[in-house]
This record gives structure tokens, sequence and C-alpha cells, in this order.
């Protein structure tokens, strides 16, 4: 696959509203390049076992392969996004929540065309609110916030695998029993022991500002054709996802959720609670030349079974492409496509989710991260979505200030194992 036909796949069905076709399409290219690879793939590792090096046309054919493949998976999801984007309208149903909510709409609405305060100051005195005020700005429509977080939860890699809550604080206290529940055997008429009582942690996630400042021209605003819901979500989408995503990763808490490469971590075989078990590769920045996928197996069954059964792997692009080249015992690939345009990828039959602010593989980096993040990691919303209306800071152009406040943390440290590549 040359550049050409690479930059065609990229800029294909970028327009609205990808069709069925499309997608079909790029899916079936995704495919027969990943056939393209395996077979350039196996000549190369056929020239390494007979000359213990491979041709440097061979190796740049593969690597060429590799990144076309990675092109072609970001067209594959941005197409499979873009079906997923309903059109955001007034809320369903009839009685007076629905009417309710077409008001409070149509109110955010003229506020974020004109300025016009009326309406939304009206609703708020109506529900003796005390969370919003014209400084801070106002509450987004339910719709707005319940759109913006199902965008979130498809473009954050993080938010798509991890636990949810919702909190109306500043923040949420969880009690979790880190040694397990005492539990025990007993006969009908039996007189019950004592059980040994629990270790209980109380874990406590602050939620933190998040912000966007998505501009518009007036002339945007005046029109009418533009649904201004849809717009507001749209822009504030990849600006909370990016730093969501970066957060959830490797946050250190300060002013953000604290992310779950930011924790102790120290090898398995030492593991204790508070603490985040890896397991290394034997070598510096790289796999061990010498059976290299027995960590990928090492790493799969230092979690515990009930963690197995919903786990993930999480690493970026660039280390999902060198797993790509890994064959284990039987010489079958442990990368496998996903079996539809809008599946995951696999490696040895688990997901993976893709997480660019996972590390690049280099000396002693904890590039690959496993386990069931459901259960692993939490992250914690507080409720609604404001937007204040800044017409003066960059003229011409309106500035709507949108926050939203999000914490996060690890919950169970038992949940989630690393891959460092290095020695100890």
């Amino acid at each position: 696959m040359n550049q050409q036909e690479a930059a065609a796949l990229e800029t294909k069905g970028v327009g609205e509203g990808a069709s069925a076709l499309e997608l079909k399409d790029a899916f079936d290219d995704f495919l027969t390049s990943f056939e393209a690879f395996r077979d350039a793939n196996d000549a190369r590792l056929d020239e390494v076992e007979r000359k213990l090096s491979a041709d440097v046309v061979t190796e740049e054919k593969v690597a060429r392969i590799n990144d076309a493949l990675d092109g072609q998976k970001r067209l594959l999801d941005r197409l499979v996004l873009k079906g997923r984007r309903p059109e955001l309208g007034p809320a369903n149903g009839t009685g007076r929540g629905s009417v309710e909510a077409s008001e409070h709409k149509a109110a955010f609405d003229s506020y974020i065309r004109t300025g016009e305060m009326d309406g939304l100051r009206r609703l708020e005195a109506k529900a003796v609110s005390t969370v919003t005020s014209p400084d801070s700005g106002y509450l987004a429509p339910p719709e707005v916030e319940a759109e913006i977080g199902r965008r979130l939860a498809i473009v954050s890699p993080i938010r798509a695998i991890a636990g949810i809550r919702t909190v109306s604080g500043n923040f949420y206290r969880k009690p979790f029993a880190s040694t397990g529940m005492a539990t025990g055997w007993a006969g009908e008429t039996d007189a019950r022991p004592e059980t040994s009582t629990p270790t209980l942690v109380e874990l406590e996630y602050p939620v933190m500002e998040l912000y966007a400042m998505p501009a518009a021209t007036q002339t945007l605003l005046d029109d009418t054709a533009i649904d201004i819901d849809q717009w507001i979500a749209a822009e504030a989408e990849m600006a909370f996802a990016e730093q969501e995503s970066a957060a959830f990763v490797s946050g250190d808490a300060v002013k953000k959720p604290k992310g779950f490469l930011d924790y102790t971590t120290v090898a398995e075989a030492s593991w204790s609670w508070g603490n985040i078990g890896y397991e290394v590769t034997g070598v510096s920045g790289d796999f061990a030349a010498s059976d290299p996928s027995d960590v990928l197996v090492d790493i799969v069954y230092a979690l515990k079974a009930g963690y197995r059964q919903n786990a993930h792997w999480v690493m970026n692009r660039k280390t999902q492409g060198e797993i790509r080249k890994l064959k284990d015992t039987t010489g079958q690939y442990l990368w496998a496509p996903p079996a539809t345009a809008d599946g995951r990828a696999t490696i040895m039959n688990f997901p993976v989710a893709e997480a660019e602010d996972m590390p690049d593989i280099g000396a002693d980096s904890l590039s690959i991260a496993f386990g069931d993040f459901s259960r692993g990691y939490l992250i914690v919303d507080r409720l609604g979505v404001r937007v204040l209306r800044d017409p003066f800071s960059q003229k011409p152009y309106v500035l709507f200030y949108t926050t939203k406040r999000v914490g996060g943390g690890v919950q169970d440290f038992d949940a989630i194992k690393l891959i460092k590549f290095g020695t100890a």
C-alpha cells in the first residue's frame, strides 16, 4: 500500500453522515491490509530464522503496512463514531417533565444565540436553584449533558471501560474491603463461629473542574439551521476527551484525577494493597528476543480469574503495532483484527482499548496495562454541564466557557496489572 492509497483512506468518508457502504468498504480494506501485513511479516520472520536478520526492504514493507493499518483503524473509528451520533432533539414524552425540558432547551438556545438570560433566570428561580449564577454560567439542558457524556464514553478509551459514578457533591467516598469479605460455612443448627473483621479502607475521589472554550462567530449563532446544542456537544467533546484520557492514565491528582500509572508500582511477586503490580519483559526498552510473547501470558495469569472475565488491554497504537508482529508457540498471531467494523481488536482473545496517552515502549516504561478496569478504576462525574457566554474577550468571536467536574482513581488495586519494559 503506497502513501497515496493511505492518504485516500484517511480522507474517505470524512464528511458528515458516513453511510453503511462507506463503513463496509473501509472495514474490507482494513482486513485486506491485515492479510498483506501477515504475509509480509511472515516473510520477515522467515528471513530472521534463515539469515538471523531481516532484509531492510522487508522491514520497511512491514513497517509501512503496519502504519497503514493504524491509519485505516483510525478511519474506521471515525466512521463508527459518526454512525453513533444521533441529532439532538427535544425531550421525548409528554407531561410536566417534557414541557419543562423543552422550556429549558428554548431558554438555553436563546442564551447561547443572543445572550438573553431572562428565560434561564426564571427557570432557576422556579427551581430555587443555587447551583448556577450569571458569573459561573448556566446549566446546559439535560439532553446536552447526556450527549456530551455519551460522546465521551465513545471517544475516551478509559471512560469506555472504567466504572462510573455520578454525584451531586464535590467528592465521592467509598468504603472498600481490601482483604475481602469475611465468610464461612456452617450447618443449619451449628453455632456460627466468629469471623475475622475485614480490613476496610475509605477511598475518596474529589471532582475537579474540566473546561473547554469553543468559539463561534455571530453569523454562525444567527443561523437557525444550526443545532446549537449539537454544536456545543461536538465542540466540547474532543477537548474534554483529550484532557480526561491523559488524566485517567497519568494524572497526578493536582487539580485533576489521579491516573492509574501515578500510583506506586511494584513487581507482581511483591504486590500489596495500595500498589499496582507489574511483570517485566526482561529487556530494557524491548520485548525479550526469545519467546517475546511469554510476558503477555504472564500478565494474563497474574490477574485473578474473577477479573479476567471482563479484562481489557490498554496501550497506544505504537505498542499495539509491535505486538501485531508477535506469534505464540503454535505460530498463531497474538493480535487479531476486530470481527466487525465497530468491534475491538483483540490480543489473546482479550479486547484492546487504544489509549494514546500510554507511554511508548522505552527503558523501564510501563507501556501496557491489563485488567478489569470496570472494577479497578473509578470515574466520578458531578451532575451538570455549565456554559458561560463571553462575547467580550475575543471580539468578534463569542466564547463559550463550558465546564464539567470529574474525578477518578484506582478503586481495586488487584484488578489492574502492568508490563514493564525492563529487567526488574
